[in-house]
């Protein structure tokens, strides 16, 4: 009898020797991690695994590429009852299509799935998992049995003692949820932001105890630019980036050293760090309080009161030369440098905020909250239709001409601001309402200037958001009433809500804000999202061009024996009309042809018509050069004559009609290619493909230069 129980002993002794030589190739010894961090996906996630180790039901963790999914299977096994039993891994893309390693032969040596035991087995990227063993991972999570390979007929079924742990990249419908006792979903870290200070901390202090050097300090600025980065690659990406910093790192890991998340930074120079003064003039009182409530506050009035009370020829009066020969060319050179950055000087909302003020200190009262879905449907549309109207009012009453119809214009808009700032919170009439806002919207979209929150920082470490809603002074930011148009400066997708004001930037107690130089325009083609308003903007704007050459045209129709009877109000209106809508017509027609005649898939039209937009802003920086580089020279003169004096004398800066000829050359040519160019960059289809709109982008430039020149 002793020697029959010696013989099972060392069978048993043999048999085990003999199972950890076939589990030890797929052996998981440990735990590399925990699950590191406080925010609250890691405190879920935390909860899930604990849940998931009570007990012994088939568990799937899926998620993106480097985010330690194996680990996940780890703890979860590692935290069970099972904890002393093996836990192996498989790789399903390296398993023989017959199963043969996993479910053993018949007759011959067992599986893995018998000589695990009590042990859990992991199916590592079970999306790899070869098609014929699907029916047999289901028939397994059924029924806990499985059938190893038979030479001939169907092998008898045998029970799987184990637990099974699945890990994935998405989720697979051939595995019903039922069959699965767990389901954990692994947040990639680019929503974890929060973690990633104490996840770099753990890495550098593992590294640095393996490699017996003393932990270096993390930059303030590094972790920030840690916290902007989405990581693509996961837990893995950052793992491998401390490491690779502190092999590059000499005593303070600096941003410098962290230089892989310079991916979606690319292109992008942030002119804050770059010029620390202008970070100190920028958070100063001077911008833009001071410069609106003593400058702009003052000269606005008194432009219209000289518009109202002088003289009302062009030529007698300098409010006219101010707004048509000075403020038009000047805003518009000032689009593609600097946005829409006339909007946080704008006299309009100075006077709307004013009022807004004195009624609550006459009348305490909670303003209107915005009818955001409203105005989002119908604002842009209103502001289309006033815009339309002042164009045809200048063109059929002669309205720049005629100082006290500018000074009309001028308080319309004013009281327009003024009215929404009683009814509204902030600058309802500057987001939504206003026709110059919206001008400036659309073209500061071709900006190289950027006004950006670093996402990372924001969903990291702030939790008060202040520059969108403003509050108390916080560490170095400043107190504010929070951006005047409810634009949060990290969730912008363009220039055109963004009035940089800097409200987000002096409230901001982190330096997530950034004053960026980027390539003009790169989200036309990147992130942007059209809207039918803004494309029935962008042509209109165009139309309006062509509308201010009105006599040249009837001029030139002339030499053809057309007339056009512009002295009667009917014919005129309807001329005017006509030339506003022509252009837009003309596009639409064209891309409604591309579409139809293209084999490939045309992009919508309301997407392929930012395009035109260089040439729009060109072709109206084109009309305005004459005015700002001859009439806007007789400023002086005209100032002197405004007030009964002769200015005889007095300095004028006219330029030659050559010089000016070539700039207005210049710039058409220049406008015509950037839209050929952005055509491109949008559509992202061969030239060929798209010629008719290039055509159309080519005819138009040319009846510019025709008109204009």
């Amino acid at each position: 009898q002793l020697a029959s129980e010696l013989r099972q002993m060392a069978d048993q002794l043999a048999q085990e020797q003999t199972r950890q030589a076939e589990l030890r190739p797929y052996l998981v010894p440990k735990v590399r991690r925990g699950i590191i961090g406080s925010s609250r996906y890691a405190v879920r996630l935390r909860k899930q695994i604990r849940q998931a180790s009570d007990d012994r039901r088939p568990a799937l963790i899926f998620g993106e590429p480097g985010l330690g999914k194996d680990n996940i299977a780890a703890l979860i096994h590692f935290g069970s009852s099972d904890r002393r039993q093996p836990l192996i891994k498989l790789d399903c893309d390296k398993l023989q299509v017959s199963g043969a390693e996993l479910l053993g032969r018949e007759g011959g040596s067992p599986g893995l799935l018998a000589w695990i035991g009590e042990g859990s087995i992991m199916l590592n990227n079970v999306q790899d998992l070869p098609e014929r063993l699907l029916p047999v991972l289901v028939e397994l999570l059924e029924t806990g049995q499985y059938r190893p390979l038979a030479r001939q007929g169907e092998a008898a079924a045998r029970s799987f003692q184990g637990r099974l742990l699945l890990t994935s990249e998405r989720t697979l419908p051939q595995l019903d949820r039922q069959l699965l006792g767990h389901v954990i979903k692994v947040p990639p870290l680019r929503v974890r932001k929060a973690d990633i200070a104490a996840q770099v901390k753990y890495y550098q202090s593992l590294l640095c105890r393996d490699r017996n050097i003393n932990k270096t300090p993390l930059d303030p600025e590094a972790l920030r630019r840690l916290q902007g980065y989405d990581f693509p690659g996961n837990i893995s990406e950052l793992e491998g980036m401390v490491e690779r910093a502190l092999i590059q790192s000499d005593g303070v890991l600096t941003e410098e050293v962290f230089w892989s998340n310079s991916k979606t930074r690319r292109f992008r120079l942030n002119l804050l760090k770059l010029y620390p003064r202008l970070r100190w003039f920028l958070n100063s009182p001077w911008w833009p309080d001071r410069i609106n409530y003593s400058v702009v506050l003052v000269g606005f009035a008194v432009v219209v009161a000289i518009l109202f009370w002088g003289p009302q020829q062009r030529s007698t009066n300098v409010g006219l030369v101010m707004f048509w020969a000075w403020w038009w060319p000047v805003v518009l050179v000032l689009f593609p440098f600097l946005g829409r950055i006339w909007c946080a000087v704008c006299p309009f909302m100075v006077y709307g905020e004013i009022a807004q003020r004195l009624s609550l200190i006459a009348w305490p009262r909670q303003l209107k909250s915005w009818p955001r879905q409203q105005a989002d449907r119908w604002g842009g549309w209103f502001l289309f239709a006033l815009f339309a109207l002042i164009l045809l009012w200048e063109e059929l009453w002669n309205l720049e001409d005629v100082a006290y119809l500018s000074g009309c214009l001028l308080l319309l808009i004013t009281a327009g601001a003024i009215i929404c700032s009683l009814l509204f919170e902030r600058r309802f009439w500057c987001r939504y309402l206003c026709p110059i806002g919206g001008m400036n919207g659309l073209f500061a979209k071709l900006s190289m200037i950027e006004l950006r929150a670093q996402q990372g920082i924001c969903s990291a470490t702030c939790t008060t958001y202040q520059c969108y809603k403003g509050g108390p002074a916080k560490g170095e930011g400043q107190e504010t009433g929070g951006c005047p148009v409810y634009s949060h400066p990290a969730q912008l997708e363009d220039n055109r809500d963004c009035v940089l004001c800097m409200t987000c930037l002096k409230a901001c107690p982190h330096r997530s804000v950034e004053l960026n130089l980027r390539p003009p325009g790169i989200e036309l083609w990147t992130t942007h999202k059209p809207t039918v308003y803004e494309v029935a903007l962008l042509f209109l704007l165009l139309g309006a061009v062509p509308l201010h050459r009105l006599r040249e045209i009837q001029a030139y129709l002339l030499h053809w024996g057309i007339s056009l009877d512009l002295g009667n109000f009917a014919v005129h209106a309807l001329v005017s009309v006509i030339v506003l809508l022509l252009p837009g017509a003309i596009a639409l027609l064209v891309h409604q042809v591309l579409r139809w005649r293209s084999r490939l898939k045309v992009r919508p039209f309301v997407e392929l018509a930012y395009g035109y937009l260089p040439l729009v802003l060109g072709g109206s920086l084109a009309h305005y050069l004459y005015l700002g580089l001859n009439e806007g020279g007789l400023l002086l003169p005209v100032t002197a004559a405004t007030f009964g004096f002769s200015g005889v004398g007095l300095p004028v800066a006219i330029a030659p009609p050559a010089v000016v000829g070539f700039l207005q050359g210049v710039v058409l040519i220049v406008s015509v290619w950037l839209s050929v160019f952005l055509t491109q960059r949008i559509a992202r289809q061969p030239f060929t493909c798209l010629w008719p709109q290039h055509l159309v982008i080519f005819g138009l430039g040319t009846a510019l230069w025709k008109l204009i020149l």
